[in-house]
């Protein structure tokens, strides 16, 4: 019998049951990560960060990236299996991230999760990383039922999604230029702070105070679209003009000022998606959601308009695999088909 003929035979064995263990890899920028996952159970966990490899740069250097991933993840799934006490014996299902992220990353990923699903026989499932942000929400509340609201801010997205199941998420609004957290980190680097810049930039601006104008893209504006151009523009015209001038540049304001309206216009339109679509829940995900700021933001809001605000631990936020079990857990539930060896990544899943 064909690998794949396996492969969906015993996924198709897996939807009707819950207790089952699932490897999950995701490599899709600069963290190595493996964890095996039990419905929406971390059974294991473990990351190898790249940050510090980085931080030379001021961002992440995708050939770096992918050289680091390969030299990481064989180590990293004899960690995990080590640390849940299993063999490859114990697994039902393997679930990659696929997309979207650095690509040569990404193959890293791919590749490794293909060649052991084949030398087990075992289903390969392709998750898609933003999904599976979302899908981290259901490892620390495990009453979280759909449908909910959602906030994805991370280095690569905002958006409004409303998130019915796996496969039915609509995105009601995104951003139309730079990510949030592509601008806290470019805002960062213009003030000179070290990178990862957004909590960076939350440190400073915790000494700092919101004393400086910055403009808000779609002041009035109905819609659930966001922009971030013209923010980050504007610190840097007027981190220059003081520089111009000769004039001492106030560090802490500039950051506190930013975040001010960086986090304003998030939180504004969360609020406005969900009372005009009549949800109750308010989920976040990504990276940006660890910001402590922002939690705080949107818990006062919440508390405003009888909105719960439902936030996964800050761990979860950035790129783990654990979510990507637990995202393949909800799929394999709904139908998701088991993926081929042609199975390839996608930057811009």
């Amino acid at each position: 019998m064909e690998y794949l003929e396996i492969a969906k035979s015993k996924l198709q064995t897996l939807r009707a049951l819950d207790n089952y263990y699932i490897l999950a890899i995701e490599s899709s920028c600069d963290e190595t990560a493996v964890a095996i996952t039990r419905n929406t159970e971390i059974v294991a966990s473990v990351i190898s960060s790249q940050i510090d490899i980085h931080k030379r740069f001021g961002g992440v250097v995708p050939e770096i990236a992918s050289r680091n991933h390969i030299l990481a993840i064989d180590n990293l799934v004899k960690e995990a299996f080590k640390k849940a006490n299993l063999t490859f014996n114990d697994i039902s299902v393997i679930a990659v991230t696929y997309g979207a992220g650095l690509l040569g990353a990404l193959l890293v990923g791919v590749a490794y999760a293909k060649a052991l699903a084949y030398a087990l026989q075992l289903p390969l499932i392709a998750i898609n990383h933003v999904k599976s942000h979302v899908f981290a929400n259901f490892i620390a509340h495990k009453d979280l039922q759909m449908p909910f609201m959602c906030l994805l801010v991370s280095g690569g997205h905002t958006e409004i999604l409303e998130v019915k199941s796996y496969h039915d998420i609509e995105i009601l609004g995104s951003t139309l230029d730079d990510a949030v957290g592509e601008a806290f980190d470019k805002v960062a680097r213009v003030l000179g702070f070290s990178y990862p810049g957004g909590p960076e930039i939350e440190k400073h601006a915790k000494l700092g105070k919101n004393c400086i104008s910055l403009p808000r893209a779609f002041k009035g504006e109905k819609h659930f679209n966001f922009s971030y151009s013209g923010l980050k523009t504007a610190v840097l015209n007027y981190v220059n003009t003081l520089k111009l001038k000769g004039q001492d540049i106030p560090y802490n304001d500039i950051a506190c000022s930013f975040q001010t309206e960086a986090v304003a216009v998030l939180v504004e339109k969360a609020i406005r998606a969900c009372k005009k679509n009549n949800y109750n829940k308010l989920c976040i995900a990504g990276g940006v959601a660890a910001n402590g700021y922002l939690r705080n933001e949107l818990d006062k809001a919440g508390k405003k308009h009888n909105i719960e605000i439902i936030a996964p631990p800050k761990y979860l936020c950035t790129d783990n695999a654990a979510m990507v079990g637990v995202a393949g857990y909800f799929a394999i539930k709904e139908g998701i088909g088991a993926s081929d060896l042609y199975q390839d990544a996608d930057a811009r899943a």
